[in-house]
């Protein structure tokens, strides 16, 4: 699985601009066992670089994608991060390889208390999750040093920039569910300046809710 990361992250970076990930999202991604995220019926596929499906028909994305939105998040070991759409935990797990606490929200429950299962099997005791509207974030707890969001909005949530700590950044698949979606990285300034920009082309599931 690492050296499929790896390959399409070369290949990518005529898009990205990045010819490798750190080795500290590298070593995230080695320590996590994918394969408890997955359906059993797919674990001989764990670590294939593809994505696949999971519960509520909804799939654990490509392990290239958990790997570039972690790398392009810049995390750092004292962060506090929210994550929009935890479906398995998957992505939760490798961000609290990383930093000292992760807050998931999951609007489907049965998703979301699966994953805190997992993540509390496995051991992850700094991350957190609940059921709710992604959209609307988790704002008791806000602001984060960064928001990571695995679903695809139409457009950036305004309650997500309103959490986002100035110099934080945020890292969104924007577009429709049937059209176009690329992969954004916003980053909030210190004097308040909104920064974005487009790094890859993606297809994610849609981003539900109320919104």
């Amino acid at each position: 699985m690492l050296a499929a990361i790896r390959e399409s992250v070369r290949s990518s970076a005529s898009y990205t601009g990045r010819h490798a990930l750190s080795e500290r999202v590298m070593a995230a991604m080695a320590r996590v066992p994918r394969e408890e995220f997955v359906l059993p019926r797919y674990r001989d596929r764990a670590y294939d670089n593809t994505p696949l499906p999971i519960e509520a028909g909804q799939t654990i994305s490509q392990p290239l994608i958990v790997a570039l939105m972690t790398e392009l998040l810049e995390p750092q070991p004292g962060d506090v991060i929210l994550e929009v759409g935890t479906g398995s935990g998957y992505q939760a797990a490798v961000l609290a390889e990383l930093v000292e606490q992760v807050y998931g929200v999951e609007i489907v429950p049965e998703l979301a208390a699966g994953a805190a299962r997992v993540l509390a099997r496995l051991g992850y005791d700094n991350v957190y999750i609940q059921a709710g509207d992604g959209y609307e974030g988790w704002p008791e707890l806000a602001p984060f040093d960064g928001i990571i969001v695995t679903a695809a909005a139409p457009e950036i949530p305004p309650p997500l920039l309103e959490q986002l700590k100035p110099g934080g950044r945020l890292v969104i698949p924007v577009g429709a569910e049937h059209g176009e979606q690329d992969l954004l990285v916003v980053e909030l300034g210190e004097d308040g300046d909104i920064l974005k920009r487009s790094v890859l082309p993606v297809r994610f599931v849609p981003l539900t809710g109320e919104r």
